[in-house]
């Protein structure tokens, strides 16, 4: 086995260990495509493993931004990913900048931070999200400009949802990344999040935030037209294992301080069967 066999190997199985939600549309892909789905979540995931493992540090991710600028010169360093890495940027044309700019959010996370509006937050979900929409709709292929837009409002779509999924689990972080102005309108403090006050005003929060989630969706179904026929299944997929765990989450009536909700595997395993008689 080559080096570079040996790195898509690799980048395949941490996808597969660690990818709940994107793996399912990965299996709709051709090979080529799914192998450079896979090297570009590794290295997604190596990212936010860095900014979210005990002891993370800046000079650890600068030190990460380095070999990745050496990487896409066609120099690695060891690690296991940079080969595959390096092959599907190379052969789907992927910008570099937006690895750059995915690296720039991560970091943002290593100090405690609390976004004061909306657009601080579209801010931060643009540079951890929609730069990955970004990215992979250069694997499932577009002509149309316009799919750069409908990419950059999904990935705020699937940030929105990962948010409100995890809002507790953040606030014990030390992040609070629904807006201030919006807790102020509803009448919810920082401290609700940590003691799992299920308020009425946590409720419209959550109720208002998602309606926000929901309009981004609703915003970016066109995309799936817009990528190469070959990926649309694929994409079609992605959208509604996202959108379909928003909407577990509102008929739950967002109780997520209290527990992680998720969509089971066997719903999205009927995603990808519907996918393919689509």
């Amino acid at each position: 086995m080559t080096e570079l066999e040996q790195s898509y190997s690799w980048c395949r199985d941490v996808a597969r260990k660690r990818a709940k939600n994107f793996y399912y549309s990965f299996i709709l892909l051709s090979r080529e495509q799914k192998n450079a789905m896979c090297a570009i979540y590794a290295f997604m995931r190596y990212c936010d493993d860095l900014s979210d493992e005990a002891g993370a540090t800046r000079a650890a991710i600068e030190q990460w931004r380095a070999a990745l600028t050496e990487a896409l010169a066609g120099r690695f360093d060891g690690h296991e990913m940079w080969p595959a890495f390096s092959d599907s940027v190379t052969k789907f044309k992927i910008p570099h900048e937006y690895f750059y700019a995915m690296i720039e959010g991560v970091m943002s996370d290593l100090e405690p931070r609390r976004a004061s509006t909306f657009a601080e937050l579209y801010g931060y979900c643009y540079k951890v999200a929609s730069v990955v929409g970004l990215t992979i709709i250069h694997i499932f292929g577009f002509d149309n400009p316009k799919a750069l837009e409908l990419a950059e409002k999904c990935g705020i779509a699937f940030q929105l949802t990962n948010i409100l999924r995890d809002v507790r689990e953040d606030a014990v972080a030390g992040r609070q990344y629904l807006p201030e102005e919006d807790l102020e309108r509803f009448g919810v403090g920082a401290e609700d999040f940590l003691n799992g006050n299920h308020s009425e005003g946590f409720v419209r929060l959550m109720a208002f935030e998602a309606a926000r989630a929901r309009s981004y969706y609703d915003a970016s179904w066109p995309l799936v037209q817009l990528v190469h026929a070959r990926s649309r299944s694929s994409l079609w997929a992605l959208i509604t294992i996202y959108s379909r765990l928003l909407d577990r989450i509102r008929k739950s009536n967002y109780d997520v301080l209290s527990r992680r909700i998720s969509l089971p595997n066997w719903e999205k395993g009927l995603i990808v069967m519907r996918a393919v008689i689509r």
